[in-house]
């Protein structure tokens, strides 16, 4: 009886410390479920093919893009915005796909060639038993022409993004931009300036494309087409906020209760718990980098 009643308690330590340990990597509730105050958008009314259309299948509402030695994909919203909430749930590849991105991002480089904005979300491929890198980045005004100014913060998460779909989202508001990862806030990219913040309205893109130059350990592994098709699937689109024909009465969204925008102190406690566990790089603290390019880093 008295060894049973010794097994039985430290079985129930180890449960203890187990759970404390699952814990410990698993970031604290946000409090507040933005994902949940905007409804789904079909695809076929929300977005249209813009390259790759033999490499897109759409079945049972979820999209699947893939890359091979012949082409990858990619998709646009119909709609360009001036604000709003844009994410999908997404199931990424597993094995090796290093060379390989998959996004999800707001851009309008198409109407301003070599002078234009982008707020991406992009997994950059891996190899291996090496986890996926999430990569955000915000380009302001001119990050096509040649003098690349990026602001990458890049985060490995805290479960394998190839084994469920997960929902990824930005929030772009005038004041700020809120990644979001299954509604817990990653990062915040406030207004410090006209100069460092994207202004002008964006579309909604997603792609998988052949980026072996740089993706994965800066360019060391590149695309191996042995593995081809490399596949993204999506699903649950969300795109909703003011649009460039919008009035100027439209009130753009928040990603907490506070209607002027920021976040919690939950939020804010959930994000930095992200940023110390979670974050691999961030731009504003690579001291090789000129950061008078980066003025907000310092303001």
């Amino acid at each position: 009886m008295g060894n049973s009643l010794i097994s039985l308690l430290s079985i129930f330590h180890l449960l203890v410390l187990w759970g404390s340990s699952v814990n410990a990597y698993w970031p604290p509730s946000p409090g507040y479920w933005p994902s949940s105050k905007v409804g789904s958008l079909n695809f076929y009314k929300g977005f249209r093919n813009l390259w790759g259309p033999q490499h897109q299948r759409m079945d049972q509402n979820a999209l699947t893009i893939w890359l091979d030695r012949t082409s990858g994909s990619g998709f646009k919203s119909v709609k360009p915005f001036r604000s709003g909430y844009f994410g999908a749930n997404i199931k990424l590849q597993p094995g090796y796909t290093a060379g390989v991105i998959t996004s999800l991002y707001l851009s309008n480089n198409e109407a301003h060639p070599g002078f234009h904005d982008e707020v991406d979300i992009e997994f950059l491929g891996t190899t291996f038993g090496k986890p996926y890198t999430l990569q955000t980045n915000v380009y302001i005004r001119g990050s096509g022409d040649g003098k690349i100014i990026g602001r990458e913060m890049k985060f490995r998460l805290w479960f394998d993004p190839t084994k469920d779909f997960h929902h990824y989202a930005i929030l772009w508001s005038p004041r700020e931009i809120i990644f979001l990862v299954d509604d817990i806030p990653i990062r915040r990219y406030p207004k410090k300036s006209a100069s460092t913040f994207p202004l002008r309205p964006m579309w909604l893109y997603g792609s998988i494309w052949d980026a072996s130059s740089w993706a994965t350990e800066d360019g060391k592994y590149k695309a191996d087409y042995k593995y081809q098709p490399f596949t993204a699937k999506y699903t649950n689109f969300k795109a909703l906020g003011c649009t460039a024909y919008s009035s100027a009465r439209c009130y753009p969204l928040s990603a907490s209760p506070y209607r002027s925008g920021g976040l919690t102190r939950q939020q804010h406690q959930a994000m930095r718990w992200v940023q110390t566990h979670s974050m691999v790089y961030n731009y504003c603290k690579d001291y090789k980098r000129d950061h008078s390019l980066t003025p907000e880093c310092w303001r």
